[in-house]
């Protein structure tokens, strides 16, 4: 029998599922024609108008594909357009961002030991903070700062690592990282959308009147597609990186993303390069390798509350609501007894040295913030604990069962 939490479990996932798959789309669609791009070869048999050529072979055939600085002479009868893959990744991250981070913000999103913010609040800096992002970024890209692309991705890097600090002043550790990641993402779907798309419907509706197309509309999806090219590789780890408390769950976590930042930079030097010359410098994966060795050794400082902190801390409206619940204790002493040698701040099972996801499950009010989650994992499902690691007894499952649906009926 269904109930409104498998239901709404089952629509984040499915929705996840979606943006995973439109995000693989783009970003394949998108080092494609970076590639491309960078692998034209001059030709003097070329049309009129023409940069370069490229010859592919996949799939048992070849392929040979032109491109036109500008535009063609005339335009084509049948037109290929590259944008939807860009959009409905953003559309199913926003709305997954809604799901998890806003339906269930006092979860995920809100850390009461860095902010005391209602609810609401926290909504407003998320969705606020995405809009005024990228209106900022759009305005420096127009601004005179847009004939200088060096110096407007070092201040675009400095204004990425000032938001990295910000969002994890406010939220939690999972929040303030996907948060970077969906300030990074709405750039980059921005510049499909308000610049690089409607640019090129001007060179289209200008062939199409026989007028010749402006140059420099050119120029400006080229600035915006660099940005993109670069800040791709980092918008993966941003969006890998709520399984791993490692990098989400440490006292640096924010210098850590800042420095992944410059591995996207690296990383795609060398391919950018590679497929422009033949020979990628290979001084990026030596570089790329001594910040993931910093990125290793600041994640051992650990961050969150300690364990006196978390049982003096005031419980929120929704945590109470489950630490006062019918069958709570006994729903508690199930989950300490079965899941904290793992969920610890200091987990005394061998080789673990943080607590899996940054779940921590100690404390009352640890398991009360957690509810949901235990409910779904070690209730609901018998995801938790590990079958390899500890038999918990179907009495304890029946327990958090009937505490979960106490606070929730």
């Amino acid at each position: 029998m269904f109930d409104l939490a498998v239901i709404w479990d089952w629509i984040a996932f499915s929705v996840r599922w979606l943006h995973v798959i439109t995000a693989m789309a783009w970003i394949g669609a998108s080092f494609y024609f970076i590639a491309l791009d960078l692998m034209l070869k001059p030709n003097d048999a070329l049309p009129d108008g023409a940069h370069g050529e490229e010859w592919e072979v996949h799939g048992g055939g070849f392929y040979h594909t032109v491109k036109y600085m500008v535009a063609p002479a005339r335009m084509p009868e049948h037109l290929t357009w590259h944008k939807w893959q860009s959009y409905t990744t953003w559309l199913s991250g926003a709305a997954l961002l809604m799901i998890v981070y806003w339906v269930g913000g006092e979860l995920f999103l809100l850390d009461p030991t860095k902010a005391q913010l209602s609810l609401w609040q926290g909504i407003v800096i998320s969705a606020g903070s995405l809009t005024v992002g990228w209106l900022a970024y759009d305005y420096l890209c127009k601004s005179k700062l847009g004939e200088s692309p060096t110096t407007l991705m070092l201040l675009l890097f400095v204004i990425l690592v000032v938001m990295a600090w910000g969002y994890d002043q406010i939220f939690t550790g999972r929040a303030a990282l996907l948060h970077l990641g969906a300030f990074t993402a709405t750039i980059m779907t921005g510049n499909v959308f308000f610049q690089i798309m409607p640019n090129q419907r001007i060179v289209v509706a200008d062939l199409k009147a026989g007028r010749t197309p402006d140059a420099r509309y050119g120029k400006i999806a080229k600035l915006r597609s660099t940005h993109n090219n670069y800040l791709t590789l980092p918008v993966v780890f941003l969006m890998l990186s709520t399984h791993y408390p490692l990098a989400f769950a440490t006292q640096y976590n924010w210098v850590i993303v800042s420095l992944i930042f410059l591995t996207g930079v690296t990383i795609r030097h060398y391919f950018n390069t590679m497929h422009r010359t033949g020979t990628g410098p290979t001084w990026t994966w030596g570089v790329t390798v001594i910040i993931m060795i910093v990125i290793a050794w600041l994640s051992t400082f650990t961050g969150g509350d300690s364990y006196e902190a978390s049982e003096a801390r005031a419980l929120t409206p929704v945590e109470q609501t489950f630490a006062q619940a019918e069958g709570f204790e006994d729903a508690y002493f199930a989950v300490v007894g079965n899941c904290s040698m793992c969920h610890a701040r200091e987990p005394s099972w061998d080789g673990m040295h943080w607590a899996p996801r940054g779940v921590l499950l100690e404390t009352q009010a640890d398991v009360a913030r957690h509810a949901h989650e235990i409910y779904m994992q070690a209730g609901r499902t018998h995801a938790m604990p590990p079958p390899n690691a500890i038999r918990m007894e179907p009495a304890a499952r029946r327990q958090i069962l009937a505490w979960y649906r106490a606070a929730t009926d």
